[in-house]
């Protein structure tokens, strides 16, 4: 079987060995449009950070491991167009500007996603950055360490803006912060755990502007400050972390791409012409709390799994089971905090239309005697469903690393757990790490209703 595999990244380069290990007659190609292979942008923070051997080890896999098993990647090769009838691709070498076909019987797109832009006024300035990729990581390292930066104007408040607001605060630069939504990281938590955010982040020196309408970039050839409907702020460098736009405008009329640009998938991750399987940021993949297709998950782990899945069943006219979903499982460190969340949120079963129930649960992290330095305040917020109490979501939050214990509540959530099966769960206990009953006992105890002990 020959496989043809747009996208070197999380996605691409795990399909690429999943299939290579599982069969001895695969003839594998990846044609990534890049010139690295294959960048990891969540671990720009670290790298920012000077916490990581190399820039050019911030990476999923060399090319080499993939040639090693018999596979090729090629790279500065874009993938321009496919023929459905002929099963071909039309390559384009983006060093010599050659162009070519290649057959493929199986195709797999993981052509991933840009990062979104604004299209207002002064858009084209300099000096304004995106946090995404190996050249924007050095780029940003030289403003990071440069003495004429000293205004820094962060738009988006999700993960990645958050990281790069805490990397220039830490690097002694005012930083300000701007987005439509009400409160930080409003997409990823609730606001019980949003306000202590965003406390926090004003505690370390961060100006927030939320509600914000951006309206103008200012500057002649490089960026001097950012206008909104209501303010003004003076940026030496504007760093825009305002979501992403799916690679996927060359699929139209091929594929059935959606009005926003996400690839369609049915339960097997095939799209709409079955010999195509598509995966990673740019699909809409079954949420396996709401059991519906939602919004993107833009998450390596989320895209690994659905690169597993298709090496899996590839071979098969009928996969022999579908798809199980992901959650979006994941967690960030935001200055004195760390979270982690999973499946539902208040946010997101609205856009699903869900019914669920919140229940938030404050506590000390372990037994009342021990002290206080010891003995932080650590929060529990589950979402679940009012008529079944099955678990759909969790989030966790702590100035301790409790994240882990969002893991348990994904496994909750993927073995249909109610919150009494939550509460009667069998978690260890030694007062130096936890309570008699575990954090999560009680917060499904506090849940149902039950006094807290």
């Amino acid at each position: 079987m020959k496989v043809v595999i747009v996208g070197a990244s999380h996605g691409g380069h795990e399909a690429a060995v999943e299939l290579l290990d599982k069969y001895t007659d695969m003839d594998v190609t990846i044609y990534e449009q890049g010139d690295f292979v294959s960048f990891m942008s969540c671990g720009m923070q670290l790298f920012l950070e000077d916490k990581v051997t190399g820039v050019d080890d911030v990476r999923n896999f060399r090319p080499d491991k993939i040639e090693a098993k018999g596979g090729k990647v090629l790279s500065r090769h874009q993938v321009t167009a496919i023929d459905l009838h002929k099963k071909t691709v039309s390559v384009k070498n983006l060093v010599s500007g050659d162009t070519f076909i290649d057959t493929y019987d199986k195709l797999i797109l993981s052509s991933g996603v840009n990062p979104a832009t604004l299209p207002i006024k002064g858009n084209e300035l300099d000096n304004i950055y995106l946090m995404r990729g190996r050249d924007w990581a050095l780029k940003l390292r030289e403003k990071l360490h440069n003495p004429l930066v000293k205004n820094v104007v962060v738009i988006g408040t999700g993960y990645i803006g958050v990281e790069a607001a805490e990397v220039f605060r830490q690097a002694g630069k005012h930083v300000v912060m701007l987005d439509l939504i009400k409160h930080p990281l409003g997409i990823y938590l609730d606001t019980e755990l949003t306000k202590l955010i965003e406390e926090d982040l004003v505690k370390h020196g961060i100006e927030l502007g939320m509600e914000a309408t951006i309206t103008e970039f200012v500057g002649d050839t490089e960026v001097s400050s950012v206008k909104t409907s209501t303010q003004e702020y003076p940026a030496d460098l504007v760093i825009v972390a305002a979501g992403v736009k799916p690679n996927t405008d060359w699929l139209r009329g091929v594929i059935k791409v959606t009005d926003r640009g996400n690839i369609a998938t049915d339960e097997y991750l095939r799209t709409s012409n079955k010999d195509i399987y598509a995966l990673g940021d740019a699909i809409l993949p079954l949420n396996m709390a709401a059991q519906m297709h939602g919004g993107p998950v833009a998450l390596a782990s989320a895209t690994r799994r659905e690169a597993q899945y298709v090496a899996n069943h590839i071979t098969e006219t009928i996969p022999s089971r579908p798809f199980a979903g992901v959650l979006g499982s994941s967690a960030l460190s935001v200055f004195d905090y760390k979270f982690a969340s999973t499946g539902l949120n208040e946010t997101t079963a609205e856009r699903f239309e869900i019914e669920v129930q919140g229940s938030f649960y404050e506590d000390t992290l372990r037994p009342s005697f021990v002290k206080n330095d010891g003995n932080v305040k650590a929060y529990v917020k589950l979402i679940y469903a009012p008529a079944t109490h099955k678990i759909l979501g969790g989030q966790v939050m702590s100035t301790y690393d409790i994240t882990a214990h969002a893991n348990t509540i994904a496994l909750a959530i993927k073995g249909g757990m109610t919150l009494e099966d939550l509460a009667e769960a069998d978690f260890f206990f030694q007062p130096g790490f936890d309570r008699q009953w575990s954090l999560l006992n009680l917060a499904a105890k506090h849940a149902l209703g039950e006094a807290a002990f």
